[in-house]
């Protein structure tokens, strides 16, 4: 009898620190980051037993797909890499090298590119569903270090590794990654007037450019390959801010977050050439002058989601502002659970 999976993991708004959980920097000076989950996922469904007998993997929303017969591995290119891929690790690792006969279709409430890690997030909801289907004993750690083991090892894709942990954890984390791979989640009790002031308080805003992050994330590498040491000072100025945003939000003190937001954009558009442009610049123009507090790019810039802190007296204000680009804005609620999977009867 065929079974039905589902899995789901939250995306994440990185408030602070970004670009500082990748190699080398992290392995030579240690980095911090600060993020929160959002009411936003990444899903992941495996059907088993398709009526072909075979293998397909489908991404929903890119309407996309591969199908082939059944086989224990699989080349991990063209069409659905990432699915071939999180496949092909589970088997060999997890089920004695024994193929498994099924459909695995993911989706994403963000596109690729917008900065919230959406292929970070959609490769952990892809593990968290295997898991619950083989049953294996994969704790939070596992999960997220499994997750960039296959995107940055075997895969060969450019990043760092917040993403993974935060899918995989959920709620606000102030995360520390060392060499070897060594990372530490803090998970922050923060209160709840303060998510939901700090929900009030920010605007999600879609640049509708959706970038590809690894060029930034391998001219950040490089600066700290090749020492360019004002860009390895903006990466140290970045992490300390990180620092001191979870303090802000620790204590609910607002204008101090603001002003940590402010810093923190300053010194992460030093760290790479191409974080920041002229359409990002006009539009944190526009919303600066329409009353918001503080901005930035989330994720490693060049586009995608930018988050605005308001006042939230002056949201109203700041959205109408940013109706005359061409971009989305959102609403912001934070989640507190981590990557979930269940069964369906």
């Amino acid at each position: 009898m065929s079974t039905l999976i589902r899995a789901r993991a939250p995306l994440r708004l990185g408030l602070a620190g970004g670009g500082t959980d990748v190699s080398p920097y992290c392995d030579e000076f240690g980095g911090w980051v600060l993020n929160a989950t959002l009411d936003k996922y990444a899903y992941a469904i495996i059907e088993t037993e398709p009526a072909d007998g075979g293998l397909c993997f489908e991404a929903a929303d890119r309407a996309t797909r591969w199908a082939g017969p059944l086989a224990a591995q699989v080349p991990p290119d063209g069409s659905e890499a990432l699915h071939k891929a999180v496949y092909n690790r589970i088997v060999r690792e997890f089920n004695r090298g024994q193929p498994i006969s099924l459909k695995l279709t993911t989706f994403c409430d963000a596109p690729p590119g917008s900065g919230l890690g959406s292929s970070s997030t959609l490769v952990v909801a892809m593990l968290k569903a295997f898991q619950e289907l083989l049953r294996l004993p994969l704790g939070e750690y596992e999960i997220a270090q499994l997750a960039f083991d296959i995107e940055r090892n075997e895969m060969g894709l450019s990043g760092g590794s917040q993403d993974q942990y935060a899918a995989t954890f959920g709620g606000f984390n102030f995360m520390e990654f060392y060499g070897g791979g060594r990372v530490i989640v803090n998970p922050l009790r923060i209160k709840n007037w303060i998510i939901s002031e700090l929900e009030s308080s920010l605007v999600l805003y879609f640049t509708g450019i959706s970038r590809e992050s690894a060029g930034i994330i391998d001219e950040q590498r490089r600066n700290v390959t090749t020492r360019n040491e004002a860009a390895i000072q903006a990466m140290h100025e970045v992490k300390q801010e990180a620092q001191a945003m979870k303090e802000a939000l620790l204590k609910g003190d607002f204008e101090l977050l603001a002003h940590s937001l402010r810093q923190s954009w300053e010194s992460k558009k030093r760290m790479a050439g191409s974080v920041s442009n002229s359409t990002i610049e006009s539009v944190l123009d526009l919303a600066m002058n329409a009353g918001a507090r503080a901005a930035k790019v989330s994720g490693a810039g060049g586009g995608g989601f930018m988050m605005l802190l308001v006042d939230p007296v002056r949201r109203m204000e700041v959205l109408r502002a940013l109706q005359n680009c061409s971009g989305q804005t959102l609403s912001c609620q934070f989640t507190k659970h981590g990557t979930q999977g269940w069964t369906i009867r």
